[in-house]
């Protein structure tokens, strides 16, 4: 197993010190290494993770909200979903080299676990609870707000571009049409390396169908399929909400 970086060195790279050092040694216990040394540790992040996950769309909800007193509450929620999804929280992960940190088993390490945007940004998620269990929600949110500055900042400047499953909720709900779902079809693979493939649905149609190695990811395909089918030269809009996508 590779050596992971002391802890003190990521205090210094946060600008924090943690009261409870032990806090942030169980922000970094991937699963795999609990899984593997069970008598080094009883638990991974993954409590601290669920904490920090919910504390971090509070503060970025709030800080959107304080920021653009007029935006509506479907662009607020694109914002804060571009904000705090896997691929975002991982790219500030990675600014922060936390994957040197993470405590890995060998299976993980040796297939890339350090590096992976999910173990990433589960881990920022975790150090995020941790944070705020030893230091409280001002020290938190603080941290927060100051590795998160850059993309509030674009928000400031470019505004929101809604994702996929976003645009296609416009268009089903400008069309009168039902909100639409998503469904998993299929989910294959180890923990470490999922497969699900999803479909989209409006009512009982399916309108689109995606794949992704998480089950977000799968959504956003399958909402980009149903777009593509729709913006297609020889498929109208409505035609692809009354007629579903053909098995194949």
């Amino acid at each position: 197993m590779a050596q992971t970086r002391p802890r003190e060195e990521l205090e210094r790279v946060l600008g924090v010190r943690f009261q409870d050092p032990e806090l942030l040694t169980k922000s970094l216990v991937h699963t795999s290494f609990v899984n593997e040394q069970p008598q080094a540790t009883p638990a991974s992040n993954e409590r601290l993770e669920f904490l920090g996950d919910a504390f971090l769309d509070y503060v970025v909800a709030a800080e959107l909200f304080r920021r653009h007193p007029d935006m509506p509450e479907g662009q607020l929620t694109a914002a804060r979903a571009s904000l705090v999804n896997r691929d975002a929280l991982a790219r500030v992960a990675q600014r922060l080299s936390l994957g040197d940190f993470l405590l890995l088993g060998q299976g993980e390490e040796a297939t890339g676990g350090r590096d992976r945007p999910s173990n990433l940004a589960g881990a920022l998620e975790a150090l995020m609870g941790a944070l705020l269990l030893d230091r409280g929600t001002g020290e938190a949110t603080e941290l927060i707000l100051r590795l998160l500055g850059p993309g509030l900042d674009r928000v400031a400047r470019e505004g929101v571009v809604p994702d996929a499953k976003s645009k296609i909720q416009e268009l089903v709900q400008r069309s009168g049409g039902m909100r639409p779902t998503y469904r998993v079809v299929r989910e294959a693979g180890p923990d470490h390396a999922k497969h699900f493939l999803v479909e989209a649905l409006v009512g009982e149609r399916v309108v689109g169908r995606g794949a992704g190695s998480r089950k977000a990811d799968a959504e956003q395909s399958a909402a980009r399929d149903a777009l593509h089918r729709m913006e297609s030269p020889d498929r109208a809009e409505a035609d692809v909400l009354s007629s579903p996508v053909e098995t194949g």
